[in-house]
């Protein structure tokens, strides 16, 4: 597979999840353990643009994928989370902001939404959209205001 760009070949057991292998055999710490269940989104990546939860994903499943954590991100949400104070202990930053950006992408190709109204992006539907990704510090308003900034600036 490819982690942020670069080639990564590993040999793993079939049971290996994605979040495993990335963390213990790679080294990539940005993703984080938090349930182990995909309950709270601190392990997002995106596999191929798409954002996955990795604790969920077997890492034999993306052998020859493209595999984005947020070392390997560039995207204006960064600094929109720094500027709207969208993270407090930064423990689900990482999942949030690799979230937020697969999201974006949901959104910009019409995806549905259960709350969506209109071709703009609102902040119910960002709030529902964001829903998998749980915050322990309750940033969450400034997670949705980050958000929301970079989806007027990209408009």
């Amino acid at each position: 597979m490819k982690v942020n760009g670069s080639a990564a070949s590993l040999e793993v057991e079939p049971w290996v999840s994605l979040l495993d292998a990335l963390r213990e055999r790679l080294g990539v710490t940005g993703p984080k353990k938090g349930c182990d269940q995909g309950a709270c989104g601190a392990c997002t990546v995106l596999a191929d643009g798409v954002r996955i939860n990795s604790c969920l994903a077997l890492a034999v499943q993306y052998d020859g994928r493209e595999i984005t954590t947020i070392e390997g991100v560039a995207h204006p949400l960064q600094e929109a989370f720094i500027r709207h104070e969208g993270f407090q202990c930064g423990y689900c930053t990482s999942g949030q902001i690799c979230s937020a950006i697969g999201m974006l992408a949901e959104h910009a190709a019409g995806m549905p939404s259960a709350v969506a109204d209109s071709g703009a992006l609102s902040e119910a539907e960002v709030r529902e959209r964001m829903s998998g990704n749980l915050c322990r510090c309750g940033a969450y308003n400034g997670i949705v205001d980050a958000i929301m900034d970079v989806a007027q600036e990209t408009r």
